[in-house]
């Protein structure tokens, strides 16, 4: 992890960071890095503190490591969803093989970073998460070709009709479950519905920090939310198209 911080302050206001991360080093280095960032920082040693915490002052915005003793980040972040928590969680985790990775995800985890990381792109993750949380778009709204807006704000593809507002999605009649980043995700390629869109381009959108051809990023989130999207028997509507990107459509 790098020890130096951006200088400039991603918002005016300073957003409330509650970081959790039991070894002590990681711990008061991340610390100071978001405090000189200009966010206000406080850390804690565990998921029980984690929890505690989060009970007392709800934060804007998590930074949970997976792997503490006790409760872990991943059983931090299944309690508060369970509880109707919807505050954004970024994840630290030392695991770095995709079903480990998912396993956040399936907890709740809006996004992850892998250690040994540089702050820079905990940076770009948090200020991603933070825009999408006070309702930003990660889209201009315009739509692709096939993209259908609905009067009343909703914008559909093939079967898939979202509500951007509500911030639900449904394929058909089923009700899809999606975490924060997943539904910006789908709500990119609805949007631009039969248009190839590149990596470059879905990671400046999503995460506003493209994180370069060696990252899994982005091909992790895209198949678990294949997982949700499509069903045995059900059309795929999202295609990788080989060396460029992704695009949704009916084949």
């Amino acid at each position: 992890m790098s020890p130096t911080a951006a200088s400039a302050t991603p918002h005016a206001a300073s957003p409330t960071v509650l970081l959790a991360e039991d070894d002590r080093a990681i711990r008061h280095a991340l610390e100071r890095a978001l405090t000189l960032e200009g966010y206000e920082v406080t850390a804690v040693a565990d998921g029980v503190e984690a929890i505690a915490q989060a009970h007392r002052s709800a934060p804007d915005i998590l930074v949970l490591d997976v792997m503490m003793p006790g409760i872990d980040g991943l059983q931090v972040c299944r309690v508060l969803r369970a509880e109707g928590d919807r505050t954004p969680i970024l994840m630290l985790t030392a695991l770095v093989e995709t079903p480990d990775r998912i396993a956040g995800l399936d907890a709740g985890a809006d996004d992850y970073v892998v250690k040994p990381f540089d702050v820079d792109e905990v940076f770009a993750r948090l200020r991603a998460l933070l825009r999408r949380s006070n309702g930003a778009s990660s889209d201009d709204g315009s739509g692709g070709p096939d993209a259908s807006p609905e009067p009343d704000g909703q914008v559909a593809a093939a079967d898939l009709r979202m509500d951007p507002q509500a911030r639900r999605a449904w394929r058909g009649e089923r009700e899809l479950e999606l975490t924060r980043t997943e539904f910006d995700l789908l709500e990119l390629l609805v949007r631009n519905a039969g248009i190839v869109l590149d990596h470059a381009t879905i990671y400046d959108r999503i995460w506003g920090y493209d994180f370069g051809p060696g990252s899994k990023n982005l091909a992790v989130y895209v198949g678990y939310l294949r997982r949700k999207v499509d069903e045995p028997g059900a059309t795929s509507l999202i295609h990788t198209v080989r060396g460029v990107g992704y695009v949704l459509r009916e084949d």
